[in-house]
Parts: structure tokens; C-alpha cells; sequence
């Protein structure tokens, strides 16, 4: 598919490819090869070692902070089974 023939993205979308990091990796991960999926896991999990180094234990301890809810709500859907 050429670049004439891909429909134009929404303003939103367009929004969020004008922020300079941010809208860089997800223009790569909707419009790249699949290995960039890959090339931002590796990124994100080095970054989640550099701050448990830098920072210790609450580096470590705080994405799992974050995720109870997530789990939690996915267990309530899970048990309304919706």
C-alpha cells in the first residue's frame, strides 16, 4: 500500500504523533514492522532495571502497586462474565 492510498489518520491520532517521544514510538508501533513491538518491550523493561538500581526497592515495588486494580477489575469481569 502506498502513501497516497492509506486513509488519513484522525486529528486525535495526528495529536498524538506531534509529541516528540511519545508520538515517534507510536507512529513506529502502528505503521512499522512487528519487530518494534518487540524493540519498545525491551526498552521499557530497561528502563524498569535502571530504576530499580537507581532507586531500589520501591522502583521494584511499584508497578505492582499499580496493577492491583487492573487485576482487580479483571476479576470482577471475569465473574460478571461479560
Amino acid at each position: 500500500m502506498s502513501l497516497a492510498e492509506r486513509p488519513r489518520p484522525s486529528r486525535a491520532l495526528r495529536a498524538l504523533f506531534a509529541v516528540p517521544v511519545i508520538g515517534w514510538i507510536a507512529r513506529d508501533l502502528m505503521m512499522g514492522g512487528r519487530e518494534n513491538f518487540y524493540y519498545l518491550l525491551v526498552a521499557l523493561v530497561t528502563l524498569w532495571i535502571m530504576a530499580v538500581a537507581t532507586w531500589g526497592l520501591p522502583a521494584l515495588t511499584l508497578p505492582a502497586l499499580v496493577m492491583v486494580p487492573v487485576i482487580m477489575i479483571t476479576l470482577v469481569t471475569i465473574t460478571v462474565g461479560k
